[in-house]
C-alpha cells in the first residue's frame, strides 16, 4: 500500500505525458520521467511530439526529408499557381521520407485520390530531383480523431466542390481561344460559403456587358440586364428575370455579365452563378453527405442567383429544393436570373410550381445576331487576336464575306473565326474564294435557314388566329385541334425533329399524338386542295 500510495503521489508531480490518448498509460515500462518512444515495424524509434515540433511542423519528420518537401511545395506552387496549390496541397503534409518510399498525408480519401489522380507524376518527378533515392510517392489518409470527424467530412464536400469548379472552368477554357492574353484574363472566381466551400461556378472575367455585342437581337435582352444589377426602382419587375434562345446567342455570356457586374459595383455582395447541373450535382452530394441543411441555409443568404441551362435540371427532389429556394430569395427581394434553350411554358420536364414562378416574372428572348452584329463581333475578335499576334492579317472583305454566310449563332461565327487563324498560321494571304472551302462546313450548315418549332408554332398560330398557348394546352375543341395538327406535321416535314421531341415542344404531347396528327393532315392534303394551298402558303411565311 505504501508502495501504490508513493507511485501515486510521484505521478502527480509529473507533466502529463505528450502522447495520452486515454486514462491507462501507453508506455508502461518506461520509467518515471522519461519521454514516450514508441517503436515502429522495424525497431527504429520514432521522435517524440515535442522533438518533431522543434525541428518542424507538429508529428512531421525532420532535417533532408524536410528541407525537400518543402522545396517540392514550393516547386508545385510554381508550376500550378497559388490557386491550384491552395485547393489541393495545403493540407498535405509529410509523413516519413526516411526511405525510397516517401509517405504524405491528406485529411480525406476524396483529396487523396485526386492527388493521385493527377499530380502524383508531378510530386515523383521534383521529389527524384532533390532526392534521387525516391522509388515511389505514397499518399495516405490521416487517421481523424472521433472530434475531428464532423470537419473531415466537410473538408471532403468542400474538396469535392472544389474538384467540380476546376472541371467546369477547364470546360470553359476549352471552348476559349489559347491566347496568353485571354489565359490571363480567364481567371474567375466563385462565392464561396462561410466554411470555404465553393458555392458556384466560376465566372468568367471577360464576360462583361462592355464585351457584349449589342443589337437589335438582343438590345431589351441587354437593358434588362443592366436593371437587374443596378437595383433600380422597377427591378422588383424584373424578378425572376428569364433569358431565353437557341444554343450559341449569348445567354451564359450575358449571365456572366451580370455576376461580374453585381460584383463589380458591390465586392460584399455575395453573387452565385451556377449551371442546373452544378446545382443538381451540389444537391445531390450535400443529400448524400448529410448537409443539404448547412447547404440550404447558405443558398439562402446569398443577394443575387443566376442560374444556366435550366432545361437540364431533373429530378422530383431536387426541383423541389430549387422551388424552395427560389420561393425563399424572391420573397426576401433577393434578385434571380434564369436562362434556358425556350420559355418557361416549354419547359415540361420542370415541375409546374417551378414553371409558375418563373412565369410570375419577365421572359425574354434572344434572338439571331443580324449581319452588323456579326460583322461587330468578327471585327472586335481579330483586334484581340492581334494584341497576341500583330502579324495576323484577315481583311475586312473576308470578315464581311464570313458575317454573311455564316449566320446562325455566334458560337459558330466564333469557330469560323478560329478557323481562320489557325489557316492564317500557314496560309497568310487568304483568298477570297478560299474562305468557302476552309469554313465548308459551316456554310452547309447555313445554306438552308434554320427552321424552329417556335416559329412554325407562331406563324400557324397566327394565321388561323389561335393563341399559341392554346395549341399547347390540352383543349380539343375543333379551332385548336386542327392548327395544332398541322404545326405538328410542319414541324415534322420543316425539321429534323423527331416525334417524341415535337411532343415535347407540343406541351408535353406524346409521340403517338405526333404521328396521328401527321397521317391525319398527309390524308386531308390529298382530299382537300384548299387546305393543300394553305400549308403551303404557311411554308413560304415560315421560310421567310
Amino acid at each position: 500500500m505504501r508502495g501504490e500510495a508513493s507511485r501515486v503521489a510521484q505521478s502527480t508531480t509529473q507533466p502529463a505525458p505528450l502522447f495520452h490518448t486515454s486514462e491507462r498509460d501507453p508506455f508502461p515500462d518506461r520509467q518515471p520521467g522519461q519521454q514516450p518512444v514508441a517503436q515502429s515495424r522495424n525497431g527504429s524509434e520514432i521522435v517524440s511530439k515535442k522533438k518533431s515540433e522543434e525541428g518542424g511542423r507538429a508529428g512531421q519528420p525532420t532535417g533532408d526529408g524536410r528541407t525537400t518537401f518543402d522545396k517540392v511545395c514550393q516547386q508545385l506552387r510554381a508550376k500550378l499557381g497559388g490557386e491550384v496549390y491552395q485547393s489541393w496541397f495545403k493540407r498535405l503534409k509529410l509523413e516519413d521520407a526516411s526511405g525510397p518510399v516517401i509517405q504524405l498525408s491528406v485529411p480525406t480519401p476524396f483529396l487523396r485520390n485526386w492527388i493521385n489522380n493527377h499530380y502524383l507524376d508531378t510530386i515523383l518527378d521534383f521529389w527524384r530531383e532533390a532526392d534521387g533515392n525516391a522509388l515511389k510517392i505514397d499518399v495516405v489518409v490521416r487517421s481523424a480523431t472521433r472530434g475531428a470527424a464532423v470537419s473531415e467530412r466537410a473538408g471532403q464536400v468542400a474538396d469535392a466542390a472544389r474538384a467540380s469548379a476546376e472541371r467546369a472552368k477547364a470546360n470553359a477554357m476549352a471552348k476559349s481561344d489559347r491566347t496568353p492574353a485571354a489565359a490571363a484574363a480567364r481567371q474567375g472566381v466563385a462565392e464561396t460559403g462561410r466554411n470555404g466551400e465553393m458555392l458556384g461556378s466560376p465566372v468568367d472575367s471577360r464576360y462583361t456587358f462592355d464585351s457584349f455585342v449589342e443589337g437589335p437581337s438582343n438590345r431589351v435582352c441587354l437593358a434588362a440586364a443592366r436593371a437587374a444589377v443596378e437595383q433600380g426602382p422597377n427591378a422588383a419587375r424584373f424578378n425572376p428575370l428569364f433569358f431565353h434562345s437557341n444554343v450559341g446567342l449569348g445567354k451564359t455570356h450575358l449571365l456572366q455579365a451580370i455576376a461580374n457586374a453585381a460584383k463589380a459595383k458591390d465586392p460584399t455582395k455575395r453573387v452565385v452563378y451556377l449551371t442546373a447541373e452544378y446545382f443538381m450535382w451540389r444537391f445531390a452530394s450535400a443529400i448524400r453527405d448529410q448537409s443539404a441543411l448547412r447547404l440550404k441555409e447558405t443558398l439562402h443568404e446569398i443577394d443575387l442567383l443566376v442560374i444556366d441551362d435550366m432545361q437540364f435540371l431533373q429530378g422530383e427532389k431536387i426541383q423541389s429544393e430549387f422551388c424552395h429556394l427560389i420561393n425563399t430569395l424572391l420573397d426576401s427581394a433577393r434578385q434571380v436570373v434564369v436562362a434556358g434553350d425556350r420559355p418557361p411554358s416549354e419547359l415540361e420536364s420542370l415541375d409546374p410550381r417551378v414553371r409558375s414562378r418563373l412565369h410570375g416574372g419577365v421572359a425574354l428572348e434572344i434572338q439571331a445576331p443580324d449581319y452588323d452584329m456579326r460583322l461587330s463581333m468578327l471585327q472586335r475578335r481579330l483586334e484581340e487576336a492581334r494584341r497576341d499576334d500583330t502579324s495576323l492579317d484577315i481583311s475586312e472583305q473576308v470578315l464581311a464575306h464570313v458575317a454573311q454566310t455564316v449566320c446562325s449563332s455566334f458560337r459558330e461565327l466564333e469557330g469560323a473565326f478560329n478557323q481562320l487563324v489557325f489557316r492564317h498560321s500557314f496560309e497568310p494571304d487568304i483568298a477570297l474564294d478560299r474562305v468557302d472551302d476552309i469554313l465548308g462546313h459551316l456554310v452547309r450548315i447555313d445554306d438552308d435557314k434554320k427552321i424552329r418549332i417556335e416559329d412554325i408554332q407562331k406563324t400557324v398560330a397566327n394565321h388561323y388566329n389561335v393563341a399559341r398557348g392554346e395549341m399547347l394546352s390540352n383543349r380539343r375543341t375543333r379551332s385548336v385541334v386542327r392548327p395544332r395538327q398541322i404545326a405538328m406535321y410542319l414541324s415534322k416535314t420543316m425539321t429534323p425533329r423527331s416525334l417524341p421531341e415535337i411532343g415535347r415542344r407540343f406541351g408535353g404531347k406524346d409521340h403517338t399524338t405526333v404521328l396521328h396528327a401527321v397521317r391525319k393532315v398527309e390524308s386531308l392534303i390529298k382530299d382537300d386542295p384548299k387546305l393543300a394551298k394553305e400549308i403551303e402558303l404557311l411554308r413560304r411565311l415560315i421560310k421567310e
